[in-house]
């Protein structure tokens, strides 16, 4: 999380002590000056990120586990059509499999409706299959195996591997009937931060902002980041959001992958109803009160 630096604090502290100085009548526009100076000379500035950054480790420390990377991340291509040869199954995928022969199915199917999704739900046919949250489906057969992470072709090619053992040169299609939901995290800065559920061809972080009801006052679309966990290790990259809406640089919008974190920090301006607005209505009422 990125936090207000100690500079930033005592230039707010100095301009919130100057304006109720003056406002409450108790010191001169000189006293008031002195004071914030006073104010912002006690607070020591941060470190420079350079000087951190530079800083011999520790012999005893571990290999750091957040890592910056552009690689990781891809540009999110929108207006998604059909569903791409590349496209590779995932958890709460709906699929269709047809093996020639069986118009029936293999005993697997089901009209049952299942959910899909924290809100979404899926009416099977008599060939259909949810993909659970393991990645696995239990097929008649075969039993339970593991089909998230396969493309359409090889999910066919492994099934009718498989169905080989017990039928005489089967002939097995599986093709995709509904796409399981994502869910993404967006912590931060935003109206309703929380688990957002998207669509496949709605995974960016543009959409995650959006789900999320947008930016607070405090929002800063400059330096939004976006986390990714493989393998034990956080890699991250940093957008600036409002480049993309305002020049759009569609390089700052990258595809989000199901449990991937957006996180909008915290903006260090001052907001003028939110902290200096207050001070003063305080003031109006301290000077009713004693007049």
């Amino acid at each position: 999380m990125i936090k207000e630096s100690h500079g930033m604090k005592g230039r707010r502290l100095a301009l919130l002590a100057t304006v109720f100085l003056l406002g409450a009548g108790q010191a001169s526009a000189s006293q008031a000056v002195a004071v914030a100076q006073d104010t912002a000379r006690d607070a020591k500035p941060a470190p420079h990120p350079a000087a951190v950054r530079d800083a011999a480790p520790a012999k005893n420390m571990e290999k750091p586990i957040l890592v910056e990377s552009d690689a990781i991340f891809q540009t999110a291509q929108l207006g998604m059509g059909s569903v791409p040869d590349s496209y590779r199954l995932t958890k709460y995928d709906v699929i269709r499999v047809d093996v020639i022969g069986f118009p029936e199915g293999l005993g697997y199917g089901s009209t049952a409706s299942v959910k899909t999704g924290i809100s979404s739900e899926q009416s099977l046919g008599k060939n259909d299959m949810i993909i659970g949250p393991d990645g696995k489906a239990s097929i008649p057969y075969v039993g339970n195996v593991s089909l998230a992470g396969m493309t359409l072709d090889e999910a066919s090619q492994m099934l009718q591997d498989r169905l080989s053992e017990y039928l005489n040169d089967p002939k097995v299609n599986v093709s995709l009937r509904s796409f399981g939901a994502r869910k993404v995290y967006v912590m931060g800065e935003v109206v309703k931060p929380g688990i957002q559920e998207l669509q496949v061809d709605s995974m960016n972080a543009y959409a995650a902002i959006t789900s999320a009801g947008g930016y607070t006052k405090r929002g800063r679309s400059t330096r939004v980041q976006v986390v990714r966990i493989k393998d034990g290790v956080m890699y991250y990259k940093q957008l600036n959001m409002k480049t993309y809406m305002t020049r759009h640089d569609i390089r700052q919008n990258v595809a989000l992958e199901d449990g991937d974190i957006v996180y909008v920090p915290r903006s260090n301006a001052i907001i003028w109803n939110e902290d200096i607005l207050p001070y003063l209505n305080g003031i109006a009422m301290y000077k009713a009160l004693t007049n």
